[in-house]
């Protein structure tokens, strides 16, 4: 990945870049030219391409997304693992979302293979989408969270009573809940909120995903 690309990615995860020029946005990242800034967010998705290349033609209606790494659906065992300069390509019909802000995870395990996040489970190898802008959570709700550095998908709840956080599986199979007491906060991070579910083409093939490296 070219190196103003990188930083434009990395900014993108802590700003809304649609609330920022371009030279504010060359000012953060130490690129004192506008052009160069719009050119390589076109590239990366973030700034539509300019009418008429070939860019625009590729790539009229996909948004790319980083692609981090791997988190575990069952118990909290896998590190999370970089995929630097990976990349979902999505038609932007499918996430309506603000894509500036969005980054996906690929799914390990089976203990959320009855999970429904607009009607889709999560399988092994599947793509999640995560908005880590919402951390809001309600009961019910699922998140991507960081246990001593492991990456897990769970359904969150929160037993205030209890003050108790409970990460739960949904799946065909047995697998225990996670229990964290609130004064032992510092060991448990949520990255953001899962948003949807892209399931891997070898399930079920589609036209609308591609994954690249950039």
């Amino acid at each position: 990945m070219h190196p103003i690309q990188k930083k434009i990615v990395i900014l993108s995860q802590s700003n809304d870049l649609s609330a920022l020029s371009l030279r504010e946005i060359g000012r953060l990242i130490g690129e004192g030219h506008p052009q160069k800034v719009k050119h390589h967010m076109q590239q990366l998705g973030f700034l539509p391409p300019a009418p008429g290349s070939k860019a625009s033609a590729d790539k009229a209606h996909l948004i790319s997304i980083p692609l981090l790494g791997l988190a575990n659906c069952g118990e909290a065992t896998i590190y999370a693992e970089s995929y630097e300069g990976r990349y979902l390509q999505v038609s932007q019909s499918i996430l309506p979302h603000r894509f500036q802000d969005l980054f996906s995870v690929q799914a390990v395990g089976d203990s959320m293979n009855q999970a429904n996040i607009n009607g889709e489970n999560i399988e092994d190898g599947d793509f999640v989408i995560i908005n880590p802008d919402d951390k809001d959570f309600k009961n019910g709700d699922y998140v991507l969270s960081l246990i001593n550095g492991m990456a897990n998908i769970k359904k969150f709840t929160k037993n205030v009573n209890s003050q108790q956080v409970v990460l739960l599986s949904e799946s065909s199979e047995n697998h225990p809940p996670i229990y964290i007491h609130e004064d032992d906060m510092s060991y448990f991070m949520t990255s953001g909120k899962v948003i949807a579910v892209l399931k891997h083409p070898e399930k079920n093939s589609t036209e609308n995903i591609v994954l690249s490296e950039v």
